[in-house]
């Protein structure tokens, strides 16, 4: 498959990385780590009036009316600073939830996967969320946040705060999101999770190499030692082909393409924050680094829509 990025783009890539560079820095990170609900109605605005979670919305419905490829790319700018709060199931909601396309409403997700009325699964950012999207057989419901009976439970990502539903809400409960397949949701939020993986893939390997031609040891810079090249090399390795299995999954949308994207992507992001903490030294797992939290969301995200295992399972029975 032939497939690059056209002018327009590269604008939009361009442009979502010079607004997350400018409006949510390191500070901005840091400060979020400290107090993670606090500043998510700001940076949705923010977010919004940039046309984040309209992008694939229809102009005649006030959207932008761009496509998954465009809806890919802005997701992979925000996998590379790590950006918090439910983006991927809020973007998703547009035209679904009322308030999702203008920011002015956070959107959660909880995947019934099990089926109704089992108690167990686990929903992100529930604290923040104004609605929920219920996801149960190939049906979409809209609850009210409040609704959930729901347990905080210690997140490994502090800038993912999870809760563990005791009490899966009645299907009946809300009104059924029209135009909505739970099916679709998944595959579409799971490629969307890929591409956020992929840019956390490349912002580790930036790290890295950075790092590695600032820091010097034995009078020189420790990109210059063998192993450090060996290992950014690596990096290297896996970020790319993640980035074209995720490409070409925007454009394809098959569940076999999308599973192929999930799995490299978790892999890429996974092991290249691992290795950005071996570059990194001890300095890596200090707090005071970024590396860690990349690490850490890179856990969450493997764990969100597919996990490994449904991927390779799903390969299995296409092949």
């Amino acid at each position: 498959m032939h497939f690059q990025l056209t002018d327009d783009q590269r604008d939009l890539r361009r442009g979502i990385r010079e607004l997350l560079a400018a409006r949510f820095g390191r500070e901005a990170l840091r400060a979020a780590v400290d107090s993670p609900p606090a500043g998510l109605r700001y940076m949705w605005t923010v977010l919004a009036e940039a046309g984040f979670f309209s992008l694939r919305l229809a102009e005649s419905d006030g959207g932008v009316g761009l496509g998954m490829a465009e809806a890919v790319l802005v997701h992979e700018e925000a996998g590379r600073v790590l950006l918090p709060g439910p983006l991927v199931v809020s973007q998703l909601a547009a035209g679904l939830v009322k308030g999702a396309a203008e920011g002015t409403a956070v959107v959660t997700a909880v995947d019934l996967a099990r089926g109704p009325g089992q108690a167990g699964p686990l929903v992100a950012h529930a604290d923040a969320a104004d609605s929920v999207l219920v996801l149960y057989g190939d049906t979409v419901r809209v609850l009210p946040a409040a609704s959930l009976d729901a347990e905080p439970l210690r997140s490994v990502d502090p800038l993912t705060p999870l809760h563990l539903v005791r009490r899966t809400p009645l299907p009946a409960g809300g009104p059924v999101a029209a135009g909505a397949g739970a099916a679709r949701l998944r595959r579409e939020a799971a490629l969307l999770t890929a591409a956020q993986q992929v840019g956390s893939a490349s912002g580790t390997l930036d790290m890295a190499v950075r790092y590695a031609r600032e820091r010097e040891q034995f009078g020189q810079p420790i990109g210059g030692f063998q192993a450090v090249k060996h290992l950014c090399a690596q990096m290297l390795v896996r970020a790319e082909p993640a980035r074209t299995a995720v490409y070409a999954a925007a454009v394809t949308g098959t569940a076999t393409d999308i599973a192929v994207a999930k799995l490299l992507a978790d892999e890429a992001a996974v092991r290249n924050a691992r290795d950005c903490l071996q570059v990194y030294g001890g300095m890596g797992f200090t707090w005071e680094a970024d590396v860690h939290l990349h690490l850490k969301r890179a856990w969450v995200r493997a764990r969100e829509w597919q996990t490994a295992q449904e991927a390779e399972e799903l390969l299995a029975e296409a092949i």
